[in-house]
This record gives C-alpha cells, sequence and structure tokens, in this order.
C-alpha cells in the first residue's frame, strides 16, 4: 500500500512535523500495547485528558456559574426510577443559532430541565461561538451535566461552520497510514471539546465490501477488515489522548447491505463464520483500542439472532450476548437513532426504546418522543418487566462517561477561546496534506493527468451536485487557471434539463479544447439512496464524449463506484470528498504540481482491485542557483 509523498519533497519544517507525529503515534501504540488489555470498570472510570484550551481572549462570553460539582456523579440511591430513565435518553437538537426565547430553545430547555434527558445529539451547526453558548445555556439549566454528541465523521465541519474539514474516512484507506486516522481523530477532539462536544459518533467501522451500498460507502475506511480495524484504533487514540469519547459504529457491521436503514431494515444475509473474519475483526480492534461507546446498527442479522428478522438495536443476542459478553466490551451501547425508517415503520417511539434498554442497550439515541420513552421505561420497571439493577447499570455507564469526560468537574466552556482551537491554520494545512495524498489515479489510458504542455490552452470544468452546493467546481476551475490559459465552467445540478447539457457538448466540441474535467459529488446521504450515483443523464454524457475520443477526467468527489456507470472514462481519479481541499488538490495533479500515490482500499470491479492507484512522481525540487 502506498505511504505519503516522497520525503525529500518536504521542507525540514514539514520533516519535523511528521517526527513528532511519527513519535507521537509510536508513544501509543506501545500505550495501547501495554495497558489496553483490561478495560476500566464503569464504576471506576480513568478520566480523559483535559482538551487543551488556548488562553482567553478577553472575558467575552465566559461560561456562566455552573451549579456546584461533586468530585464524581451521584449516587444511584439518591435518583428516582424516573431520574434514572430520563438520563439515558438523547434527544436532537439543531446546530443553527437560537435566540433565548426561540421555541426551539425553550424546548431544549424543557427537555434538560423537566425530563432531564441526560445529553443532546447537535445536528449541522452555525457558529462555533452559537454552538458554544447554547451548550453552556443547556449545561447551566440542567441539574446534571450533560453529555453532548455529535456526527463528526469526516471532520468538525461537519456539525461545526469554520470547523476543519476532512476528506473522509475512505481517503484514509486510500493513504493508508495510521498516523493520518490518528491525527484526525485528534484534531476532532480538539475542536469538538473546544464548542462543548463530549462524544462524537465516530470512527465508522463498517467494512464497505459491497459497492451498491447507498449509505455506508465513503464513510467506511474501505473494505479490508484487518485494515480498517488499524486505522479505526489510531482513530480512536487520536480522540481519546485529547480528551473526546468515541464511539464504533454501526455494530455488528452495515457495509454488506444495499438498503438505508434509514428508510427500511436491512438484511445482512451472511453467514456467521464470514461475518465473524469481516464484519466483527474491526470492532474488536476498536475495542482492544479503548473504544468508549459502540452504536449499534439497525440491520437484521439473521447468523448471530437464530433466524429472526429483529434490529440488532433490538436484539439481546446481538447487543448482550454478542457484544458484551462475546467481545468482551464494557463501555456505553448507543442505539442508531430510533426515529429511522428501520426503526419507526415496525415500532411506535416508546416501543423502540423499551426494546433497546431491554436488549442492553445504554443510551437511546433520538426516540420520536422524548417524553414516552421515558414514561414506557418507567412503567416497564414498575411492572417488573424491566429489573432496576438492569437499569442502574445503564445508568452507571452513562456516569462513568460523563465522567471520563470531566463533566463532574467542569461543564461550560470558555467561548474567548474558541478561535484559538477551531479552524486554525495548523489542522487547515493538516487537512490540505491528507487530501492531496488520498488522491487515487485509477486509470489514465491517454495520459492526461497531468495535463500535457498542449492540452492547457482550454480546459472545460464541468461540477455535479446538488442544489445546496453553490459553490461547486469554483475552487478547481480557480486553481486551474494558474497553469490553463482559459478555463470555463459549468454547474450541473439534479434538476438540470437537456439545455444544460446541450451547452456543455457545445463547449466540448471546440477544438481547442485540452481538457475535459467533470467533478461529479456523489456521497452517502441519509434519506436518499441514490446520492451516491450520478444522474443517468450526466452518465450518458460522459459516456458519449469518452466514446467519441474527448480528452474527458473525471475526478470523484466522493463515491469511487460511480465508474460503474461510466465504464468508458479513459481518466479517473478519486478525490473522495466535495469541498474545497479536495479541488485544489485535483487542480494541483492535473497542473503536475502534487505526487499522486494513493491506492484504492476498496475493488471498483471487475478490472480494478484493492491496490490499484497509478503513481504520479512530485516536480522536482527546484535547483539553487550557484553563487
Amino acid at each position: 500500500m502506498a505511504g505519503g509523498r516522497d520525503s525529500r519533497h518536504q521542507t525540514e519544517e514539514n520533516k519535523s512535523t511528521v517526527n513528532r507525529l511519527q513519535a507521537r503515534l509510536l508513544l501509543g501504540l506501545v500505550a495501547a500495547a501495554c495497558a489496553r488489555s483490561a478495560r476500566v470498570e464503569p464504576a471506576a472510570p480513568a478520566p480523559l485528558p483535559e482538551p487543551a484550551e488556548a488562553a482567553p481572549v478577553g472575558d467575552l462570553a465566559r461560561p456562566a456559574a455552573q451549579p456546584a460539582e461533586p468530585h464524581g456523579p451521584p449516587p444511584l440511591s439518591g435518583l428516582t426510577v424516573r431520574e434514572k430513565a430520563a438520563q439515558l435518553v438523547m434527544p436532537w437538537i439543531g446546530g443553527e443559532y437560537w435566540a433565548s426565547d426561540n421555541d426551539a430553545m425553550e424546548e431544549a430547555l424543557r427537555l434538560a430541565t423537566e425530563e432531564g434527558v441526560g445529553g443532546f445529539v447537535v445536528g449541522v451547526g452555525t457558529s462555533p461561538y452559537d454552538l458554544a453558548a447554547k451548550f453552556n445555556a443547556l449545561q447551566r439549566a440542567s441539574r446534571l451535566p450533560l453529555l453532548i454528541a455529535a456526527d463528526l465523521e469526516s471532520g468538525p465541519s461537519m456539525r461545526i461552520r469554520g470547523g476543519t474539514a476532512f476528506p473522509g474516512n475512505m481517503a484514509l484507506g486510500a493513504t493508508a497510514r495510521e498516523l493520518d486516522a490518528y491525527e484526525v481523530g485528534r484534531v476532532i477532539a480538539l475542536e469538538g471539546r473546544a464548542v462543548g462536544i463530549h462524544l462524537v459518533f465516530a470512527p465508522v467501522v463498517d467494512v464497505n465490501n459491497n459497492p451498491l451500498n447507498p449509505i455506508i460507502n465513503t464513510r467506511s475506511f474501505g473494505e479490508d477488515p484487518r485494515r480498517v480495524g488499524e486505522l479505526a484504533a489510531a482513530f480512536v487514540r487520536g480522540l481519546a489522548e485529547h480528551g473526546m469519547l468515541s464511539t464504533a459504529k454501526h455494530f455488528p457491521g452495515h457495509g454488506d447491505s444495499e438498503t438505508d436503514s434509514h428508510l427500511a431494515l436491512p438484511v445482512i444475509a451472511a453467514g456467521r463464520a464470514r461475518l465473524d473474519s469481516v464484519e466483527l475483526v474491526p470492532f474488536r480492534a476498536a475495542i482492544a483500542a479503548g473504544v468508549d461507546a459502540v452504536m449499534s446498527a439497525h440491520v437484521a442479522v439473521p447468523a448471530f439472532t437464530g433466524g429472526s428478522a429483529a434490529p440488532a438495536t433490538l436484539s439481546a443476542t446481538v447487543l448482550d450476548t454478542l457484544l458484551r459478553t462475546g467481545l468482551g466490551f464494557r463501555g456505553l451501547v448507543v442505539t442508531d437513532a430510533l426515529n429511522m425508517g428501520a426503526i419507526v415503520a415496525r415500532y411506535g417511539p416508546a416501543q423502540a426504546a423499551l426494546l433497546a434498554l431491554r436488549a442492553g442497550a445504554d443510551v437511546l439515541l433520538m426516540p420520536t418522543d422524548a417524553g414516552a420513552a421515558i414514561a414506557a421505561i418507567v412503567a416497564a420497571v414498575e411492572r417488573g418487566e424491566v429489573q432496576q439493577a438492569r437499569l442502574d447499570s445503564s445508568v452507571a455507564r452513562l456516569f462513568a462517561a460523563k465522567a471520563r469526560a470531566g463533566l463532574f468537574r467542569r461543564r461550560g466552556v470558555d467561548v474567548g477561546a474558541i478561535a484559538a482551537a477551531v479552524g486554525t491554520r495548523e489542522h487547515a494545512a493538516l487537512a490540505r496534506d491528507i487530501t492531496q495524498r488520498s488522491l487515487v489515479l485509477v486509470r489514465d489510458g491517454p495520459a492526461l493527468v497531468p495535463l500535457p504542455a498542449g492540452r492547457r490552452r482550454r480546459a472545460l470544468v464541468v461540477a455535479y451536485a446538488d442544489e445546496g452546493s453553490t459553490g461547486a467546481g469554483t475552487t478547481l476551475a480557480s486553481a486551474l487557471r494558474a497553469g490553463v490559459d482559459t478555463v470555463s465552467l459549468f454547474r450541473l445540478w439534479p434538476a438540470s434539463g437537456a439545455a444544460s447539457y446541450d451547452s456543455v457538448r457545445a463547449a466540448a466540441r471546440r477544438p481547442d479544447v485540452g481538457a475535459i474535467v467533470f467533478l461529479p459529488a456523489s456521497r452517502p446521504t441519509a434519506w436518499r439512496p441514490n446520492a451516491v450515483v450520478i444522474p443517468d443523464s450526466l452518465a450518458a454524457l460522459i459516456e458519449q464524449l469518452s466514446a467519441a475520443g474527448a480528452p474527458v477526467i473525471v475526478a470523484s468527489a466522493g463515491s469511487p463506484y460511480i465508474l460503474r456507470q461510466i465504464p468508458r472514462a479513459p481518466s479517473y481519479l478519486v478525490a473522495w470528498a466535495a469541498n474545497e481541499h479536495a479541488e485544489r488538490a485535483v487542480a494541483q495533479a492535473l497542473l503536475g504540481r502534487a505526487a499522486i500515490d494513493g491506492r484504492l482500499p476498496v475493488s471498483l470491479p471487475p478490472t480494478h482491485p484493492i491496490g490499484t492507484g497509478l503513481t504520479r512522481p512530485a516536480p522536482a525540487a527546484p535547483v539553487a542557483p550557484a553563487p
């Protein structure tokens, strides 16, 4: 597998940085080997390192005085059954700005105070200052500290505007460096903790061994179970060593499916031996690395459940017998969102929450009705259907996680310190470097990459993205102008009609066009199973131009599997993500200003096995003039 760029092309400063990072990872690996053999019992959690804090900037928006906290969680005997049940419920809140008298803010405050929920999972956010202020307000209002969670799989930018944007797990599989996975975890931890997030629902450790998977796809590190496990373990260590709780998901594996569990229940038909040797391998590695939580999958796995079609989230055989007893996991078991179609299509909000708790779940994520879920648990305990000891064990594990995050020592964050932690120059440079090294040149029959000198008079950039990505292709076109005389940008959307496609065809017929660069953004998106493919009209256009011998270069800004739709594409580059870093990296590769040496972490049947990747050298370092 390919590594990074040749060190001859690094500056001395970069060499020093890499050496420091390698030393940090080595220490983490040694520590893991020596100290991870036994998990800490929930009753005596080992605290995570305090997140690094920059010097406060003035007194603006410092956290208000918090309720006095004991040195540890309260005794369970001091809580009512209802208070315990509420601690296990984690509703969703939006990440946008809310005024103090906003209806949504008032509802969140009600959930924290009247219902007494144990925490929140936050959606896509705006300013990191808005997020931090919201979390501080909720923490002040709540009697017990709140555990704040977020999906930051591909970096802080997923939820924090201005946060660092990484290219995603499959890109890390393409660089094949554990150090990269560790560093992504480190940055997520530093930026997430700076705004008040304590638990990330990452890494995704699903093995993406089904090219038709509509929801995992590039969220996975790849299809080699051993390599997925190694990268996941490094990711977990990067998070843990910088103060963030981690989650391995989606147990017992969501990679070999062709159904989006947001819409319906996927069925994993593989036998037990295959599941044990493929799907469970990365979970074992993450557990050995000390992962704090495991998220269940809304998938049916008949091989583990005796032929039952029950979702893994609601199966005691999967969560208790397999995960806790079989794999020895002692941390938090978190359900995937209980408002997803695989659950709500068959179970009511109260029933789903209760069944998940009985199956072995500790955190009930996003039930459609938090109050109904709490009431159902209380009623089940009062009826004797759920033993109080079972409820206590989940609350104890939750309190242990909160203690590890330092929440019984300090709840709020210093808003004045955010600017020194979120989206910093160092983090952005790391993201650019990983993105550049993750590029994979799958094929280049006409030798178009990098663009020969004779093909630099005129280039067309044809970007395809959803309507929300208004800037798609802008960075690529702008960066190409540094080495191409004329660059024309065309944007296509899902609603683009025949006239838009005809405009591209007409421009492509010009005799002076040296390159037609297609930049399709196709990525797994909840509730939209077709988001991982490109429209038939776009595929037909690429195929038509390719068959006619046009100088077509496809740079996939997302799923590598779209090659199945465009088998005639003569040059195919995978950039993994639709962001400015990825577009800039593609431009650098096309202009021959950066090396290409990434390798596919998945296979693209029928002709491109795992490990495929053409190499293009970096430009020679300029020779200093003689004195």
